[in-house]
Parts: C-alpha cells; structure tokens; sequence
C-alpha cells in the first residue's frame, strides 16, 4: 500500500530528468507484491500448509467467487472516478475467478504452473496483442471490457496469472517456520537479482535501447520506458522488448524479478514479525489487514475535486501514511475488519452457505489477517 501510493503520487521523474526514488523503489514491485499476496491470501482460505478437498473445497470455491463479483464490481465503479490510479481491483476479480478451478491442487503442482505462466503468457500475449491496435492507457470498460481486462490492460490477467499462482503455491508453505521464511527471502533475493543481470546482458547482446528505438521509438522515450516501467505490457513493434525487466513490462524477466522481490519481502517480513514485539508491528499489520478499504479510499482521496489533496507531493504522500497506519490501528482494535472487508466477509458467508457445506466438513475460515 505504501509503495503503490508513492508510485500514484509522486512523478516518474525528477525536474533534472533523474527517476523519482519511489519509482525506483517500487514501480512495478509494489503491484505485483499486492497480487503475490492476494494469492497468498486465497491459499490460506482454502487449507494453507493443509488444502482442504470434498465440501469444503467447494464452499471454498463458493467463497472465492463471491469475493470476485464484489471486487470487480467496487473496481469497475471505482474507475470510473477521476483520480490518477489505474484502478487494480477489478483485473483482481477476474484473476480470482482464475483461482477458482486450481485451489484444490498441491503447492508444488501450483508452483509448477506459476513457472509455466512466466515463461508463456508474455509470448501469448504478444503473439495476440501484434494482431489488434495499441490499447489506450485507460480504465478498463465498454465493448472491450473483457479484452482489456484479460490482454490489454494494465494489469493483464493472462500475464499477471503468474503473480497468482506465485501467491496460491507459497500459501501451501508452513509458513510458521523460521527456516521457510528464510528460504523465501533467499529465494526471492536471488531471483530478484538474477533477473536483472540476464535482462541487461540479453537487452545488450541484441542490441540494447538504440536497438529498441530503431523500431519506431524515440531513444529517450524507450529510456524512460525501461527506468520507470510500461502500463502492462510490452510494445509489439520488435520481439527484442521481451528480453527487458522493466516495471509493468508483463515480460518473463519482468516476472521473474518482481516475483522474487515479493519472496523477499514476505520473507523478510516473516523474520521480523519473529524478531520484534507485536505491538511494534500492529500498525503495519492493521494497514495490511485492511488494504481493500484503505486501496479504495486512497483512489477516492486523490480525485480531481477531493478536498484533501495538496500541492506539495511529499506532504501528501506522508498524509497518507500516517493517516492510513492510525486509521487502521484505530480501527482495527476497536472494530475489527474493514468496512470493505466485512463486506466481502459476509459475502464469503453467504456463498459458502450456498455451496451445501454440512456440520461435519473441516472448519475453513474465510479469508482474514490473524490478530
């Protein structure tokens, strides 16, 4: 949450042409780690370390469905507000619709296919996107809707089904474990890193930006376009753009890096959360409980007519923070769940109660942060 607001307020680029620290920081990454964990969050829902199957499976299934109606219904509504963001949740209803036939399978068959979705969906998707015309930077909607949710968009569902499955394998981990939690951050670091490495000794053995832009675009603006990141996926103009990692290029290098700084950083937050007192992380973990309200709110604040917002960009990015960590340790300790999450709590509910589960299926608790 943190890293996406950054992304949304502050511009790519400095006045002297230098890229903005927090595009530095998190262009791309911040997104991905958002989807990883919703994966992440959908896994826990269906069993965890121990997936669950029969009924309960399907009132899992049942309850995941629900919650993808109302994300893409609250995205769909909230894209249509005039404020900077490209709003992200209704791609991640459909990617939750994605979810629903493979939260049966084992991690390791799961990590399998989070592999194959890397390497495949970006010759997919480039392969489908050369026959049409270049999809205009805008809020999915009209005709194309599912086009541009699925291909075209910012956050594709063909591609990012790879953060999905990423998020669903890690899920069936026992996480509770000091070593998994290292093993994630050791795994993620060296993905993170490798990933950049073989992109730039590609990107040059084929030629490198001047390559690039021998393909119809001006030098600068293919440089730009690899320091702060695309809006989805890559030009298809010259294959040579899938061998760059750029931030929200949808390339397998691409993947490969962020996926692994979304190990990282889980892991590494896994470590701490054994390291420090709990009352030190609850603002940190009230926010990340609380990220569908916290999300829509932040797309609500910055509108054009908002009267919250203010010049100064660094001024309202810390307002942001600071009043998204009190307001969800407010809330949190005296409420519970947020308001947006209540509600697809209680959606959860009641497509479960539909799915038939009887009194004698394993206990499966909608999805929810532990307190």
């Amino acid at each position: 949450m943190i890293g996406m607001a950054a992304t949304h307020i502050f511009p790519g680029f400095e006045p002297d042409g230098d890229l903005h620290l927090s595009h530095a920081v998190a262009s791309g990454r911040a997104a991905a780690l958002f989807a990883v964990l919703a994966g992440v969050g959908l896994g826990l829902a269906s069993g965890g370390a121990r997936r669950v199957q029969g009924r309960a499976l399907r009132a899992a299934r049942f309850g995941v469905l629900a919650r993808a109606c109302l994300l893409a219904a609250v995205g769909l509504l909230l894209g249509r507000v005039d404020s900077p963001p490209l709003v992200i949740l209704a791609y991640y209803g459909l990617l939750f619709l994605v979810a629903v036939p493979v939260l049966g399978l084992s991690g390791r068959l799961i990590a399998v296919l989070a592999v194959i979705a890397a390497v495949t969906t970006p010759l997919v998707s480039y392969a489908l996107r050369t026959s049409r015309e270049s999809a205009p930077i805008e809020e999915p909607g009209g005709v194309d809707l599912l086009v541009d949710l699925f291909l075209t968009g910012t956050y594709p569902v063909l591609t990012w089904t790879t953060y999905l499955f990423a998020g669903l394998a890690v899920s069936r981990l026992h996480l509770d474990r000091t070593s998994v939690a290292g093993r994630l951050f050791a795994l993620g670091s060296l993905l993170a890193v490798g990933a950049k490495v073989v992109s730039a000794i590609v990107l040059e053995a084929v030629g490198g930006a001047e390559r690039l832009a021998a393909s119809g675009q001006p030098l600068d603006s293919v440089e730009a376009s690899l320091a702060s990141g695309m809006f989805g996926s890559t030009p298809t103009t010259d294959w040579r753009w899938l061998t760059v990692s750029a931030p929200h290029s949808g390339t397998t290098l691409d993947f490969v890096h962020t996926v692994g700084v979304a190990l990282a950083v889980l892991g590494g937050c896994l470590l701490l959360a054994r390291l420090l007192p709990a009352r030190s992380i609850l603002p940190l973990a009230a926010m990340g409980s609380m990220t569908f309200t916290l999300y829509s709110l932040h797309v609500l604040v910055l509108a054009k007519d908002s009267p919250f917002l203010v010049d100064d960009r660094q001024t309202l990015w810390l307002a942001h923070v600071v009043v998204a960590l009190g307001l969800a340790s407010l809330w949190r300790t005296t409420m519970g769940r947020g308001p947006l999450e209540a509600l697809a709590a209680w959606a959860d509910r009641l497509a479960r109660r539909a799915a038939g589960r009887t009194p004698g299926d394993r206990n499966i608790e909608p999805i929810r942060p532990n307190r």
